[in-house]
């Protein structure tokens, strides 16, 4: 994969590509930024806290997670608007990986600050409200939908399983969720994922240098190098929705793997990969 932006990210997070400005938005975590590429040049937001996934809303607004609350961000003059607090009374956690789903809600985990313990929760914001869905999550990730609507998938980067649990007509869980692969064992830990449009599910490996695609039976089809040794989370965008994006992390990459690239914290991308998904709309 190719570099797409040269801006070097501690925790590179949350890619969107927002399909009707046709743009890819993405966070540092670390930095507590918002960073996109308009007119071939890059454009930075700065916030006061960690903000780590989003979801659109309109042409000119994002729902945005951050480590206390939700919040409308206008991507056009820099507001915001607080939509509902999301632990702003744990000073201990931070948001981190979030999708829309097909219903308009956005689903968003949380986890400690120090990457110990296991204090997270997987949260669903739909029709006004925050629901907690599973609790007791080290790091969550790798949240995203089938294109049937069918299922929802995530994982625990802490033990490498990717689970599945099925939706209701209104986008809730119906049951637990169960083991969909099991990479217990992997010298790579999964972290964020998408699902392509038809059904593939494609997950950026920290410290595994690539994103890896899986058939929806949990079979390994084939990957893509990315130039960081922690790659975090993949997205599909273009006009066309063929081209792959993964963002990458600079943040507790080893001597080693810095003199392997010097590329580690940037955002990477490949044309004509597989045909992905429209993210979906927040409806607030």
């Amino acid at each position: 994969m190719k570099v797409y932006d040269d801006t070097v990210c501690s925790l590179g997070e949350g890619p969107l590509w927002h399909p009707e400005r046709q743009q890819l938005y993405w966070f540092d975590i670390h930095g507590s930024a918002l960073h996109t590429r308009e007119n071939n040049k890059t454009r930075s937001w700065q916030f006061d806290e960690n903000v780590s996934a989003a979801g659109w809303v309109d042409d000119t607004s994002l729902l945005v997670a951050s480590e206390t609350r939700l919040f409308r961000f206008n991507i056009e003059n820099g507001t915001s608007e607080d939509v509902l607090p999301l632990e702003a009374d744990n000073p201990d956690t931070r948001s981190n990986d979030g999708r829309a789903d097909p219903w308009g809600g956005f689903w968003i985990g949380t986890m400690s600050k120090t990457d110990r313990g296991a204090i997270g929760t997987i949260y669903r914001y739909y029709n006004g409200r925050v629901t907690p869905l599973w609790d007791k999550i080290t790091i969550p990730n790798a949240i995203c939908f089938t294109p049937d609507r069918s299922h929802a998938y995530f994982c625990d980067t802490i033990d490498n399983l990717m689970k599945r649990v099925a939706l209701d007509h209104d986008g809730w869980p119906l049951g637990e969720p169960e083991v969909w692969l099991d990479l217990s064992g992997q010298p790579f830990g999964a972290d964020g994922a998408v699902i392509d449009a038809d059904g593939n599910i494609w997950n950026a490996q920290w410290n595994g240098w690539r994103v890896a695609c899986y058939a929806p039976d949990g079979t390994f089809l084939r990957e893509f190098a990315v130039g960081g040794a922690h790659s975090s989370c993949p997205a599909f965008g273009g006009p066309d929705l063929t081209t792959l994006f993964c963002t990458t992390a600079e943040g507790r990459v080893s001597d080693a793997d810095r003199a392997r690239s010097p590329d580690n914290g940037k955002v990477f991308f490949e044309e004509g990969v597989a045909k992905g998904q429209a993210e979906h709309r927040v409806i607030l």
